[in-house]
Parts: C-alpha cells; structure tokens; sequence
C-alpha cells in the first residue's frame, strides 16, 4: 500500500483538531506506520474517551521508535483537545509493550482484552 492510498482511506480523519483523528507517519511517499485516535475502541467501557487504537508500522520499520512517536502524538493532539487521559485496550500477548511504555493497566479481562490508561501530557 501507498501513503496516497493509506490517506485516502483514511482523508476524514486526517484533519486535525477534532476526535477521530489519525497520525501516519511517512518517509517520504512510503508509509512507515499509522495510529487513531478514536471516542470509543471498547463497547464494554463507553465512558472512557479518547483512545489510542490501530497503532501499526510495517514490520520492515518496526524496531526504530515509530510506534513510540506514533503514541506520543496521539496523546499531545488528546492534550490539546482539552483530555487529561487517553486509553487503550491490548491483548494480554500486547500488554507488555504498553506497559513499558508507561501505560497502565486499569482493568484486565474486559471482553477479551486488558484496558489501560495514559496521561494525555507527554
């Protein structure tokens, strides 16, 4: 897939200022990865808002902080929205990662999947 091709699935969101929105990162014209950020990821828990959801970068690019910058910038543009918090549901197979990542886990075993919470600042 192209990054012209990744955005143009993806033009509704890519407008910042407002919840969804996506942040893809990009060499060039060749896309590295993409995370949302989205009102609802978890039917389960309709009172938390905003999550951080579909983070994903190419495996080829994987290994080099992407996802890390990815996360970041999904939490500042929260911050801006005037969110203290963003959450994040992951597998138990997943959770590691987050948790390393200063995520924590707020819940385990919510439909499958554990939930965590951030800080909005970075």
């Amino acid at each position: 897939m192209t990054l012209a091709d990744y955005q143009s699935a993806i033009e509704d969101m890519v407008t910042r200022g407002r919840v969804p929105s996506a942040f893809v990162a990009h060499q060039g014209g060749t896309y590295l990865g993409s995370v949302l950020l989205i009102e609802d990821d978890l039917t389960a828990r309709p009172a938390l808002t905003p999550w951080i959801a579909a983070l994903w970068v190419e495996p080829k690019f994987r290994r080099h902080g992407i996802a890390l910058k990815l996360m970041i910038r999904a939490r500042a543009e929260a911050e801006g929205l005037g969110y203290k918090v963003c959450y994040l549901n992951a597998t138990d197979a997943n959770s590691p990662y987050y948790e390393a990542r200063g995520f924590q886990r707020i819940e385990s075993d919510v439909d499958g999947v554990n939930v965590f919470s951030i800080s909005a600042s970075n």
